[in-house]
């Protein structure tokens, strides 16, 4: 229902190079409720981000593609607030040799470990869509 309230939400999403690559519109409604808080954690991931960006004065945006979608709860959230809008952008995912993408959450090695494997930064950037 906020969503509707809040009128047609859009970002900007950056190429690689960080020039204007499309306007995407939001649909936070394929979400439907999203938690912003519980009583054993103080805030989610999504409250905690678009405050924490406004916060800080951040002015880009540089996250995974797996995170893309949920975009579109950020803007709708700093719509509510009347918070000011990042530019975006979303990267390719750095894989790791089983397949699955390198997640902290995963403890996956990080880029310690692919350093130590021989991948140089231009690797890193080539895997990321840089």
């Amino acid at each position: 229902a906020l969503a509707r309230l809040a009128g047609p939400l859009t970002w900007a999403e950056l190429d690689a190079d960080g020039r204007p690559l499309r306007e995407v519109t939001a649909e936070p409604e394929r979400w439907g409720d999203v938690v912003l808080a519980r009583k054993e954690l103080a805030t989610s991931y999504h409250l905690a981000v678009v405050t924490d960006d406004a916060l800080q004065g951040v002015t880009h945006v540089v996250r995974g593609e797996d995170l893309f979608e949920a975009t579109a709860v950020h803007r709708l959230l700093q719509d509510l607030l009347d918070l000011p809008v990042p530019l975006y952008r979303h990267h390719g995912l750095v894989m790791g040799p089983d397949g699955r993408k390198l997640s902290k959450s995963d403890q996956a090695e990080g880029f310690r470990a692919l350093r130590r494997a021989g991948v140089g930064p231009g690797d890193v950037r080539a895997m990321l869509g840089f």
